[in-house]
C-alpha cells in the first residue's frame, strides 16, 4: 500500500529519475492493489475487466506530477470510456470514476449524469469532483450540476467523481482498512459505472 515513501517519489528530480522511482516504488502497489480491486469489481460486473498502469511514454522533457492506474472493460485502453482510475499526487490519492482526454458518447454519457442526479445526490458527503486529470484540484458535490454542464458542452472538458485520501492520512498506516476505503468507494461508484455503459 502507499506508503511516505510513494509521495515522495515526485520529489525526484528529472525525467528519467522520477520514471525510475515510479518504476519500482509505485507501479508495484498499482499491479498488487490494482489486481486486488479489479478482482473484487469483478464479482460484481458481468464482462471482464482489466487494469491498465501508466506508461507515460509520450513524455519527453517534464517529469510527470502525478501517476495513476486504471480499470476498465477494454483490454487495449482505458480513455475511450468511463473507468475506475487510482491516482497519485504529491499532496493525496484520488479514487476516480473518470471520463477523461474526450471518450468516446461523451455527450451522452454527460446527458446520463444529468438525467440521473439522483445517484450522484446518494453518494456520502466526502465524495468530490476534479473537472482535470493534469491538475491536483478538486471541488464539493454540491457543484455538479455546474461540471457536468461543461463536462457536456466543452469539447476537451473531462470530469472525475470520487474521493480522496490526504497524504498525512492515519489510514495509510493500516493498508487492510486502506484498502477496504478504496474499493468501497469504486462500489459506491458501480451505479454510475453501470449507468456509463449502458
Amino acid at each position: 500500500m502507499f506508503t511516505e515513501q510513494s509521495f515522495s517519489v515526485f520529489e525526484v528530480e528529472g525525467l528519467d529519475e522520477r520514471m525510475a522511482a515510479i518504476r519500482s516504488i509505485i507501479q508495484p502497489i498499482f499491479q498488487t492493489v490494482g489486481e486486488d480491486l479489479r478482482q473484487s469489481l469483478q464479482e460484481e460486473w458481468p464482462q471482464p475487466l482489466f487494469l491498465h498502469i501508466a506508461q507515460h511514454r509520450r513524455r519527453t522533457v517534464c517529469p510527470p506530477e502525478c501517476t495513476w492506474m486504471a480499470i476498465g472493460t477494454h483490454k487495449r485502453g482505458y480513455k475511450m470510456e468511463a473507468h475506475f482510475q487510482l491516482v497519485i499526487w504529491p499532496e493525496y490519492v484520488g479514487i476516480w470514476l473518470s471520463m477523461i482526454d474526450q471518450p468516446k458518447e461523451k455527450a451522452r454519457m454527460a446527458q446520463y449524469l444529468l438525467e440521473n442526479k439522483p445517484i450522484l445526490q446518494q453518494l456520502p458527503k466526502d465524495f468530490l469532483l476534479s473537472p482535470d486529470h493534469t491538475q491536483s484540484s478538486t471541488y464539493g458535490m454540491d457543484e455538479a450540476d455546474q461540471w457536468m454542464n461543461r463536462f457536456k458542452t466543452v469539447k476537451k472538458s473531462e470530469l472525475q467523481i470520487g474521493r480522496i485520501i490526504k497524504k498525512d492520512d492515519g489510514i495509510w498506516q493500516t493498508p487492510a482498512q486502506a484498502r477496504d476505503y478504496l474499493l468501497a468507494t469504486y462500489q459506491m461508484l458501480l451505479p454510475l459505472f453501470r449507468l456509463l455503459h449502458q
